[in-house]
């Protein structure tokens, strides 16, 4: 029996170094990659110096065009059995030519996280405005996901979402968080001691705008507090794709460092005692959280920082969205050693118990597995999604290929 053939078409070539969106994509090429699959990964994205280097792996890369007829040739050669489409955005673009070349193949959508709860709490958080999850976003991430056989949603919060307030049928929707190593004993021995560790840090890509609000906080809100209780203490931030607002925003004096890019987050953050995240919006699940478990570095965040990544359990660290709170606790954390090490434990808690990736990846094949062997049946129940299809085949179609023209 020959392998299966799975296309994943990028929004941008992944950067597992800069971004935990690169990092989720990489996870899941690994897991499909241990399945056997034949993988092509595509995109019309141009590459950076931090592109993830496939030619260690199997993986066949291919660049491809925007609205151009190129790519349906490209796709009736390849003939795929499943085609992974990286955010809403790129189904929008690829999904109608998906549908009109390879009708059989089975359509996932990894949302990544909700564009549209992220655009609402932005708004509402800068406007002071009520929460408003009914925008146009909104209308086209969810005409996605009902195009589509299989949405992976990464986290629970979103899960209820969509299932109670926009009534998405279940069967449409799949739980897959961030597929983590468990953390051992042996790791845990390895790790850093608190008197080893010294400063705070914070983390996070800067092209996208809750981090960079979350500097802003950190820089006006939070660390003139922390620093007359703590004179002694660095914050130092780092993160991918710093601008020149970003980088105006050191201050030695006030020992306030704007660091940059790291090519390593998890030994970066390591080095630190604390990691604080006083997010004010977002969506999905952060990956400065897990890497900060992963090497036990404790954090203080936000109800909208910690939402659906702990469970039940408890944080590994402090949740507090009062900011003058916020800048008490994390002080009296940096300094207690004992409460500092039952943060450690609470994180290796979540990472083993929420995110060891044994937990999720079998399941998540035998899905895959099913929906293939079952797949107009699967469709026939997914009423709304044929509509969404019949129409777009025809808007999205004549649109692209009127741009195609154009561009000839």
């Amino acid at each position: 029996m020959s392998a299966k053939k799975l296309l994943i078409i990028g929004l941008v070539w992944p950067e597992p170094a800069s971004s935990a969106a690169g990092t989720r994509m990489i996870q899941l090429v690994d897991l499909f990659l241990a399945k056997g699959y034949q993988i092509t990964f595509a995109s019309a994205a141009s590459k950076s110096d931090f592109s993830y280097d496939f030619s260690n792996t199997s993986v066949i890369e291919q660049e491809i065009k925007l609205n151009n007829e190129s790519f349906n040739s490209f796709l009736k050669a390849l003939n795929p059995d499943i085609v992974l489409f990286d955010r809403f955005m790129i189904e929008e673009q690829y999904g109608w030519r998906v549908q009109q070349e390879c009708p059989d193949a089975l359509r996932i959508l990894d949302t990544e996280d909700l564009h549209f709860l992220r655009q609402a709490r932005q708004q509402s958080s800068k406007k002071q405005e009520t929460l408003n999850l009914f925008s146009d976003t909104a209308k086209r991430e969810i005409a996605a996901i009902l195009r589509c056989d299989l949405s992976l949603i990464i986290s629970e919060i979103e899960m209820k979402l969509l299932e109670e307030q926009f009534k998405i049928d279940a069967s449409l929707l799949y739980y897959l968080p961030f597929l983590e190593q468990e953390i051992t004993a042996t790791t845990i021995q390895n790790w850093i001691p608190f008197t080893d560790r010294a400063d705070f840090v914070f983390i996070g890509n800067f092209l996208h705008e809750p981090n960079w609000h979350t500097v802003q906080t950190l820089k006006t809100k939070v660390w003139p507090l922390l620093r007359k209780k703590l004179p002694e203490a660095k914050l130092n931030i780092y993160g991918a794709y710093p601008s020149q607002k970003v980088l105006q925003l050191e201050n030695k004096a006030e020992k306030f460092f704007i660091k940059g890019r790291t090519l390593n987050a998890q030994e970066t953050i390591a080095q630190h005692r604390v990691l604080l995240a006083p997010i004010q919006f977002g969506a999905g699940v952060k990956g400065k959280f897990i890497d900060a478990m992963q090497v036990g570095t404790p954090s203080v965040t936000t109800t909208v920082g910690a939402e659906a990544m702990k469970g039940n359990l408890s944080w590994n660290g402090i949740v507090e969205d009062d900011l003058s709170t916020f800048a008490e606790q994390a002080s009296l954390l940096y300094q207690n050693e004992a409460e500092w090490k039952e943060a450690q434990k609470h994180g290796v808690q979540i990472i083993n118990e929420r995110y060891a990736s044994t937990a999720f990846a079998d399941d998540f094949m035998q899905k895959i597995t099913k929906l293939l062997l079952n797949l107009p049946k699967h469709r026939q129940a997914n009423f709304m999604g044929q509509i969404l299809n019949h129409h777009t085949l025809q808007s999205t179609k004549y649109m692209s290929l009127w741009i195609e023209e154009k561009n000839k």
